[in-house]
């Protein structure tokens, strides 16, 4: 398996969570409620898995070892662009979360902005898997040798078992305030 290989397989999941997310901001604007508790979800696994894992894994090792390459004008454009397309995400998903506390706590006004924020994020990440599946992921394959790419895959791996740690250290770390 090539080191992009992980990334595509995380995509489909990142993608299957976005459909749900999509059916939520659609059964939100039509009964005008939503279940906060769904919305707990979503941050949770957009801020653990696709952003902290997922943009993880692409900021910390594949975008890491690409800035130690030449790359050509227009790869190391994309890869800006995907740095702050994961940055808007992080600032969408901190917005939902603030709107979710506000119509948790009784401000059924903040139910626009909860739904404005699933339906962001729901026009942005597609298109955002798309650009790495389709155009980024190919592009920057070129600049590796099998043995760099086998490397980074096998970083990918220790990243991973490293991950469940550090998420539930952080809950306990939390509780503990």
């Amino acid at each position: 398996m090539q080191a992009r290989g992980p990334l595509m397989i995380e995509h489909r999941l990142i993608e299957r969570m976005i459909n749900k997310i999509q059916d939520m901001a659609a059964q939100g604007e039509q009964t005008r409620e939503i279940d906060p508790l769904f919305i707990d979800i979503a941050v949770d696994f957009i801020r653990t898995y696709a952003d902290r894992t997922h943009h993880g894994k692409e900021e910390d090792i594949l975008f890491r070892e690409l800035k130690n390459k030449e790359l050509s004008d227009v790869d190391r454009k994309v890869m800006d662009e995907l740095i702050a397309e994961h940055i808007f995400g992080r600032s969408t998903t901190k917005a939902l979360v603030e709107a979710n506390v506000l119509y948790r706590n009784g401000d059924a006004s903040a139910l626009g902005d909860v739904v404005r924020c699933l339906n962001t994020l729901v026009e942005f990440y597609p298109k955002h898997i798309a650009k790495e599946d389709k155009v980024f992921f190919p592009a920057s394959r070129a600049y590796f040798s099998e043995a760099e790419d086998q490397a980074m895959l096998a970083e990918f791996l220790d990243f991973d078992q490293k991950m469940i740690h550090e998420k539930y250290t952080s809950v306990v770390a939390e509780l503990e305030k």
